[in-house]
Parts: C-alpha cells; structure tokens; sequence
C-alpha cells in the first residue's frame, strides 16, 4: 500500500530529518558548510568551495570505507542537502545552501505553528 502523504511537503521534510538522523551524514553536511576549515586544499582538479570535496578526501577524514561514505553522501544528495559534480573518476559534493535555507525555515515555520 502506497503512503497518500508521500508527494506531501510533511513528507519531504520527515526525509529530510531522516537524512540528518545518522550522526555521519550531519557530520560530513557540517564538514560540507566550511570546507576550508575541515579540509585541506589538496584535491585533485577541483576547488573545495567551487567544486565541492572529493568522496574519497571525506572518506579519508571519516576513517569508513568509500562505498560507505558514497551510501551516506547519496542519502544527503536525495535529500536535496548537497548537490555532486563528477570530474573525471571522481565525484564532488558541496551544499546546496539553498535548500538548506529551505528547509530550516520550513522545520522553524511548522515547529512555530504548534
């Protein structure tokens, strides 16, 4: 039986808290929001602002296996939290601070409405 909610904006959100529920993936969205500080500018062919940071540069700092680390960037990505960018072999993630904003000002607007 399909959920009639699924498409809803109550949805969206209820996976977008599950995406941050696993402490990994609100660690690397953390990570993602300042870079610089997080990580150093030793990438290959690829700005950590512009580009975004190489999968196996966070899987480097978070000491998990690289399917891992691509398993939990997805999830982040289907939540609409980070966008990727594959540059020859390897895939880039940075945030989508748009709907980032999105989604802080729905979670505020819905928590005040109560």
């Amino acid at each position: 039986m399909t959920d009639p909610n699924a498409d809803s904006p109550a949805a969206d959100i209820t996976g977008q808290i599950k995406a941050l529920s696993s402490p990994y993936r609100l660690q690397f969205l953390e990570w993602l929001m300042a870079p610089r500080d997080h990580f150093s500018d030793a990438q290959n062919n690829a700005d950590l602002v512009e580009d975004g940071v190489c999968v196996g540069v966070i899987t480097e700092k978070a000491g998990l296996s690289q399917p891992t680390v691509t398993s939990h960037m997805q999830r982040l990505a289907q939540a609409g939290f980070v966008t990727s960018k594959k540059i020859k072999n390897w895939v880039y993630y940075r945030p989508d601070q748009k709907r980032i904003d999105a989604f802080l000002q729905e979670l505020s607007h819905r928590l005040k409405q109560r």
